[in-house]
């Protein structure tokens, strides 16, 4: 059996998985640009507007989670289409779940702006 890598190693080949992730989540989920666009523009506008260095963080972190979301839908969308195109109740409650993380990401980040915004 051939060991895994280790140490820096093993951090480089992760982190060219994870470049891999964001590429393809760029170039076939056309939410995931969105959503990334409007990141692009709400971060420098998250600095700019939280009075303390917590209020910028949480109004980023929101925005970042989001993404998160997204990606993950994403990807069990994608494990759930690769299986089969029929319709079975599991697949679809897999979908709509997945749906409801990013609703649920974007409510937060709706209400924790809001509430930094205007309260």
């Amino acid at each position: 059996m051939k060991p895994g890598k280790t140490g820096i190693a093993r951090i480089i080949t992760a982190g060219g998985y994870s470049w891999q992730g964001f590429r393809a989540a760029y170039q076939h989920e056309a939410a995931f640009r969105q959503e990334l666009f409007l990141g692009i523009i709400l971060i420098p506008l998250a600095l700019w507007l939280g009075k303390t260095g917590l209020e910028s963080a949480l109004m980023i972190a929101c925005l970042l989670i989001v993404l998160i979301a997204e990606i993950i839908n994403s990807a069990i969308e994608a494990v759930v289409d690769r299986f089969g195109s029929e319709m079975h109740e599991l697949s679809g409650r897999a979908k709509d779940m997945g749906s409801a993380a990013v609703f649920l990401a974007l409510l937060n980040t709706i209400v924790v702006w809001l509430l930094i915004l205007f309260f």
